[in-house]
């Protein structure tokens, strides 16, 4: 399959041909698996302390004329602790047992479970290549809520990868026919739940990914946009081609990046 190569006007300087990698069928059951994987892998262990809730002496003799035990008191026989007495008279408070104050819990989040999921390197490396043909799919993109221009799908002149400001890459993706996509991204709404109190209140759409041949300065000057990604063709992961598990995200390739897939065989 040949596509154009665009450069930041929007004029044609010449066709590419694409690498097999762009010819592998779309596979989301595959993704998603890779995604997950990788998602999993990025999760800290989190457990409560092993002693929490057992650390008070809450053993409670249950024989009938000790001056300490809580038999013929009228209560439960819950395990308590001797909060504080005055001579015998003893004022207890629940211990040790779960659903009382100052006790364990019954099942805790434990620190030692097993969260990652794995997935072997071939299938792996064909769920990126299945994010990378979904690329080029006009309608896989377009059901992800992306805004496209009619000739799309197309490449990224090299001169690309050499823009250093920001505002000279909005301008090229307004040029190219991005304009209404960034005003999409643009918008933000507010985390609904706990989140807000955690550091990511607002929710960020996925906007367009490019891809580079190597890491240059495009990529510092890409920060400050909202919903951007740029990276490393050699970087490439599942989760960046199909956020959320959904293949057919906005991906601009820039013609380095095709050439490089295409000689180091990447993926394969």
């Amino acid at each position: 399959m040949k596509l154009n190569v665009l450069d930041t006007s929007k004029n044609k300087t010449g066709e590419i041909n694409l690498p097999v990698q762009f010819d592998e069928e779309v596979r989301p059951d595959l993704i998603s698996r890779a995604v997950l994987a990788l998602q999993s892998s990025k999760r800290q262990a989190y457990g409560a302390m092993p002693e929490a809730g057992k650390r008070a002496s809450s053993t409670l003799s249950k024989r009938r004329r000790r001056y300490r035990g809580s038999y013929g008191h009228g209560i439960s026989r819950t395990p308590r602790k001797i909060l504080s007495r005055r001579g015998t008279r003893m004022y207890w408070v629940g211990a040790f047992a779960p659903n009382t104050r100052g006790g364990r819990r019954a099942h805790p989040p434990k620190a030692e479970k097993i969260v990652n999921k794995k997935i072997n390197k071939k299938e792996r490396r064909k769920a990126i290549r299945s994010g990378i043909s979904a690329t080029i799919i006009k309608d896989l993109v377009k059901n992800r809520g992306h805004i496209i221009p009619e000739n799309f799908p197309f490449i990224l002149d090299n001169k690309f990868e050499g823009l250093g400001k920001t505002q000279e890459i909005l301008n090229a993706l307004k040029a190219i026919g991005f304009e209404k996509e960034l005003e999409r991204v643009e918008k933000r709404n507010v985390r609904a739940g706990k989140g807000k109190l955690r550091g990511r209140k607002y929710k960020v759409k996925k906007g367009p990914l490019i891809v580079v041949s190597k890491d240059s300065t495009i990529m510092k000057a890409a920060n400050n946009i909202p919903g951007i990604n740029i990276i490393a063709v050699k970087d490439l992961n599942a989760e960046m081609l199909a956020p959320g598990e959904a293949p057919g995200r906005l991906t601009l390739w820039t013609a380095g990046s095709i050439k490089l897939l295409e000689e180091k065989k990447l993926f394969r």
